[in-house]
């Protein structure tokens, strides 16, 4: 990945990851052109049991450890990064080629948050659809999913105390507060992102369980029961 800017932008990318080394491979070779262009690259590992750190830190790039959650890795991420955009990358999402001219722009035109439009890889021809309405619903709430690699002002984030330390809709509840505060930039370009879940669990069952959580989550469900009821495992100090 290559990209040329006509004006430096201080971009830190910070990666949740856990038990990702079939992959981090791959997501390293992705990043490290990232680094190569002068972004920070954090990778925060939540307590991996295989090789994740160990290949991370092979690579060179920069490890952090933190408590298991993608909302508390994200948050120490954010803690270490230097900055003034904050990008939020899943393990299994990759950034499009123009990524630093995408969001150098979205900057000078005065975004103080935002996110991209998703893809997801698989080959069921639903997940096609299945992304075009997340993109519709994205750009007609206001709220992103961290598929979408949601970026963020390091200044607005910290303002607002950065993701709250929950272990499920992180984002949507993130989201839901930085859209108060200012409208998103909705890049149409797009993020590739892995549509493993969907076809391992089938389709319409994960499109249904995952409306079901969004629902419940918005009539005030823990968000510890809904991270259950996805699969997560649980965390001690959340339930």
């Amino acid at each position: 990945m290559t990209s040329r800017v006509t004006e430096p932008m201080q971009l830190s990318v910070i990666v949740p990851v856990l038990n990702e080394a079939s992959g981090i491979g791959e997501l390293i070779a992705h990043l490290t052109p990232l680094q190569a262009a002068g972004a920070q690259l954090i990778l925060v590992d939540g307590g991996s049991r295989d090789t994740t750190p160990s290949q991370v830190q092979a690579a060179g790039l920069t490890l952090i450890r933190a408590p298991r959650g993608r909302a508390r890795q994200m948050n120490a991420g954010a803690a270490a990064a230097t900055g003034e955009l904050l990008l939020f990358l899943h393990a299994d999402t990759r950034l499009p080629a123009d990524a630093l001219a995408q969001l150098t722009e979205a900057l000078k035109q005065g975004a103080r948050w935002g996110r991209f439009d998703v893809c997801i890889a698989g080959r069921s021809a639903w997940l096609a659809l299945i992304a075009a309405m997340m993109n519709l619903r994205s750009r007609l709430t206001g709220i992103a999913t961290g598929d979408q690699a949601i970026f963020v002002h390091r200044d607005l984030f910290s303002a607002l105390g950065g993701y709250a330390p929950i272990p499920l809709m992180e984002d949507v509840e993130l989201t839901t507060r930085l859209r108060q505060a200012s409208q998103p930039a909705c890049l149409r370009t797009r993020v590739t992102t892995s549509g493993r879940r969907w076809e391992k669990h089938g389709i319409a069952r994960t499109v249904l369980l995952m409306w079901s959580l969004r629902l419940r989550y918005f009539f005030g469900a823990d968000p510890a029961q809904l991270a259950l009821a996805y699969g997560y495992p649980p965390v001690a100090d959340d339930v």
